[in-house]
């Protein structure tokens, strides 16, 4: 038997959208690709429109390019019209630049920033069919959402720009648009159909993989490898992707079979089985399916990734927008909630953080009477999000949070902590009052700051947690300090210390309380003891002391 060879690279593409020249390895959309390919070339403007991440940009390069005969259609290369940062020197209309970049990417830059859309596309030589007449020239537009919707500030460009393509539709009476955009935005292009389309004009809606699609998706790109899929096998992986377990917080499940399978999540599950299987494996059976591809795993991994690196972008705790995902979009029921999106935040979170997750197919939005609601962009990844992450990383990021002066974020983060503790761990629970009473003290609430300590303290004192119940103490006594109580402060920090006699911090606590309360000697002595063993953090506390002291 041979394994695998590196000429055997993964037939899938993962999160990425299939190119042109990788059409053989598309499958699962053929009737779509040839129902798209007639209605561009038939009608003058067609609107494919889709939910992030069903698979529009691979459906266009991959699927319907290939079935256009290139003897019988003018095909200009599929655009993306996002305005890019203005050239020196180069003016003109930001849209229109973009445009015809995308058309002519050898061309100079400054010279389309001359021309409008129709003066273009006179300037292009016509091509014939075998009879002498002129060939309809296509054009689409990938994401063409970027037309109608952006910064307030670019509104009067996109307005221009769609009066020329109306303008160059008009009169090219050959000329085929065809807009691919996600559905939510679909209301934005509806006042421009008829001008676009010069009274012809077709929708196509773009769904979700059947059963079936799906089946061919997961198999047919092996075809161009040295392995192969059993069918039993490939039937395991799509029916796990249409499998559902939704959990309520009574821990009640309930079992969904859904009709679909969403292509980004197909994509992930078979690039992750590729990756898994050993090298030595040519034919894929239903065991590898049961053994190496475990899907709420893959789709987790392809969760936590994303939300790391919008973490990243905003300088975030991925357990944060974590926390807020869960908490936001999944219901007491297990099921997807909705949530809108408001001027600044959508529920708490800065609304960049919300459309990062959309772009990466997380969340996806529908707008509803001019709003934008959000929700899990599919059913699979309630699991995903739901899954807790451990303790100790929602603790760890509550101290980050402390550490910002993220009051807020700190309190909920341990809250998680607390809830994330399947086995009720008391020590998370001691950890997490520790955090709600910095909190506290932060908020002025000092009454309740120091029921959190004394709740710290009980657990840690049945767990011998010696270290810990100094730790805490010596935090009760800074809240006594705070309200004038050297007195009781300094009995807080002497039973501190009884619990942990070397523990440093609780040393120059003390030696401060004392200082307080007007026993310099007393301080400086305390100091002095331990001045050799402090940290270099501690070191500039100790020599203010002991000026003070003096």
């Amino acid at each position: 038997m041979t394994a695998t060879g590196p000429q055997d690279r993964s037939p899938y593409v993962g999160l990425r959208s299939y190119r042109r020249a990788e059409s053989e390895l598309f499958h699962g959309r053929d009737r779509e690709a040839r129902e798209i390919a007639t209605l561009w070339q038939a009608a003058g403007l067609t609107v494919v429109y889709g939910a992030s991440g069903v698979g529009k940009t691979s459906l266009l390069h991959a699927g319907v390019l290939p079935r256009i005969d290139r003897e019988r259609a003018d095909v200009l290369p599929i655009a993306r019209i996002a305005p890019r940062m203005p050239l020196a020197g180069v003016r003109g209309n930001p849209y229109v630049v973009a445009l015809l970049s995308c058309w002519a990417p050898d061309r100079d830059p400054h010279e389309l920033s001359e021309l409008t859309v129709a003066e273009f596309l006179r300037t292009r030589p016509e091509r014939s069919d075998a009879y002498g007449d002129p060939l309809p020239i296509l054009a689409a537009v990938d994401q063409a959402e970027e037309i109608f919707h952006g910064d307030p500030v670019g509104e009067k460009d996109r307005a221009a720009f769609l009066g020329q393509l109306a303008q160059a539709v008009h009169e090219q009476t050959g000329l085929h648009l065809l807009l691919a955009l996600r559905e939510e935005y679909l209301f934005l292009v509806l006042p421009h159909e008829r001008p676009l389309g010069q009274g012809s004009r077709a929708r196509f809606h773009l769904r979700p993989l059947s059963r079936e699609a799906a089946l061919e998706a997961v198999a047919g790109p092996l075809e161009h490898t040295s392995r192969t899929m059993t069918r039993e096998a490939a039937e395991r992986l799509v029916d796990d992707l249409r499998t559902v377990v939704i959990t309520d917080e009574a821990g009640n499940e309930s079992t969904l079979e859904l009709d679909t399978v969403e292509p980004v999540q197909l994509q992930v599950v078979c690039s992750a089985l590729w990756e898994s299987l050993p090298a030595d494996v040519l034919e894929i059976t239903e065991a590898h399916a049961r053994m190496y591809a475990n899907v709420e795993e893959f789709l987790f991994d392809f969760c936590r990734t994303a939300v790391a690196e919008v973490a990243a972008h905003f300088e975030m705790s991925p357990s944060e927008i974590l926390f807020w995902l869960r908490n936001t979009f999944i219901t007491e029921h297990g099921t997807r909630n909705t949530a809108y999106e408001g001027l600044q935040q959508t529920r708490g979170m800065p609304n960049g953080v919300a459309r990062a997750l959309r772009e990466r197919r997380v969340l996806r939005a529908e707008h509803r009477l001019g709003i934008q609601w959000y929700e899990l962009a599919h059913d699979k990844l309630i699991g995903p999000v739901t899954r807790a992450e451990s303790p100790e990383v929602y603790l760890r990021s509550a101290r980050e949070a402390l550490l910002k002066r993220n009051w807020d974020a700190a309190h909920r983060l341990a809250e998680q902590a607390v809830r994330a503790s399947e086995l009720g761990e008391v020590w998370v629970r001691a950890e997490a009052a520790e955090v709600f009473a910095t909190v506290a003290a932060a908020n002025g609430e000092i009454e309740t700051a120091r029921r959190h300590c004394e709740e710290a303290v009980e657990i840690y004192a049945g767990r011998q947690r010696f270290d810990g119940v100094a730790r805490v103490l010596t935090a009760d006594a800074r809240l006594w300090m705070a309200q004038g109580d050297n007195t009781k402060a300094i009995e807080r920090i002497k039973a501190a210390l009884s619990w942990a006699p070397n523990d440093l911090a609780a040393q120059m606590t003390l030696a401060e309380a004392l200082l307080r309360a007007g026993m310099p000697r007393a301080s400086a002595a305390v100091v002095n003891g331990v001045l050799d063993l402090l940290p270099t953090h501690l070191l500039q506390q100790a020599r203010e002391l002991l000026r003070l002291s003096a």
